[in-house]
């Protein structure tokens, strides 16, 4: 983590990767209790149902699609009153607060359900919003790097999330070693100094921080397209919630999707409600971050294309876990079917 004073590309930087693995569950804590409890206090909105939606860091352009549908009004024109709970470095994770109540649905990832079955945790990967990951490795240009290949043998400055998700992956199927890895605090400046070195990143953003702050353009290798094959963004709730009530699990999973159509189409008024709840947001980051989710196809490539956004597919799903056992960080035996559900997706292309 960079202890220096966080500028909107610092805040941004500081990204929802540290959030993926899945922690304790701990569910008499005092700070998800009392979440829980000031969120019943809270006024009901007539003819609506509160729901409280957990987002894996604070606000960006990586959750456009839920912030426009507030500002468009299209979970209320689902029956819904949503509120968004943002995250950050002081608030516990998704699984805690999933499980203790605090938040109705969470922003998920794919590695981190299939480890919560293995833990015997009760929650459920309901749509998949990002059919990419958008990890990446960032290496300088004219190095003579040209693919994700070419950096088995660089230094690569690394979090300590990806000993747990993606490094693994690199390891079993291209040949990377331990030797490579650097301590990564989401600070660039390491990787600007050397040139012969890489570092991870989000292709919406430290691509971005990089240009501003090296003055060059980076080479950049989206994980995704070299085989890694998490589902990323994606929408979990608690089992029980699937059975007792599918109505308002499936109303809150249509109500995401058209906002996220209608966030690629006109992003205006999701931006504005980002802005607002993360004040150190720039223009500049949101239509860059937009721009990368286009381009590399975070939300509309593979099922996505035809099924819609939000699309899962089992064959998706085995991938994964197959890639994963590889890289040891599934046992065989997991359930990994129970980490996730087709009912409330796959409708088709949202029209617009």
């Amino acid at each position: 983590m960079n202890p220096s004073p966080r500028s909107s590309t610092a805040i941004h930087t500081l990204s929802r990767r540290r959030f993926i693995q899945s922690g304790s569950v701990l569910i008499g804590s005092s700070i998800i209790a009392a979440c829980a409890k000031n969120d019943q206090a809270e006024s009901k909105n007539s003819g609506l149902d509160k729901v409280t939606f957990g987002t894996n860091w604070v606000a960006q352009a990586e959750h456009g699609g839920f912030y426009q549908a507030i500002a468009t009004g299209i979970y209320k024109d689902h029956g819904l009153d949503l509120r968004i709970k943002m995250g950050g470095p002081q608030v516990p994770s998704g699984t805690q607060l999933l499980m203790g109540g605090a938040v109705d649905f969470f922003m998920g990832y794919g590695i981190d359900a299939v480890n919560a079955i293995a833990q015997g945790i009760p929650k459920m990967t309901v749509a998949a919003i990002f059919q990419k990951d958008p990890q990446c490795l960032i290496a300088h240009p004219n190095t003579g790097v040209k693919t994700l290949a070419d950096l088995k043998s660089k230094p690569i400055y690394l979090s300590a999330a990806a000993n747990v998700t993606f490094w693994p992956f690199l390891k079993a199927k291209y040949g990377f070693t331990d030797e490579q890895k650097r301590p990564y605090n989401f600070n660039p400046g390491p990787f600007l100094t050397d040139k012969n070195s890489a570092q991870q990143g989000y292709v919406t953003s430290e691509p971005f921080a990089i240009e501003k702050q090296g003055g060059f353009k980076p080479l950049v290798f989206l994980l995704a397209d070299f085989g890694y094959p998490p589902y990323a963004t994606t929408i979990e709730t608690k089992k029980e919630l699937v059975e007792k009530n599918p109505d308002l699990v499936q109303r809150f999973v249509d109500a995401s999707i058209k906002g996220w159509y209608s966030y690629l189409d006109n992003p205006t008024p999701g931006n504005e409600l980002i802005k607002k709840d993360n004040p150190e947001m720039t223009d500049e980051q949101l239509a860059y971050s937009i721009q990368k989710l286009k381009e590399y196809g975070l939300l509309v490539s593979g099922a996505a294309e035809k099924q819609g956004i939000g699309a899962m597919t089992e064959e998706h799903w085995d991938t994964m876990f197959q890639d994963m056992i590889k890289a040891k960080l599934f046992q065989p035996n997991t359930k990994y079917k129970e980490a996730f559900t087709l009912q409330f997706v796959n409708k088709g292309v949202v029209s617009r």
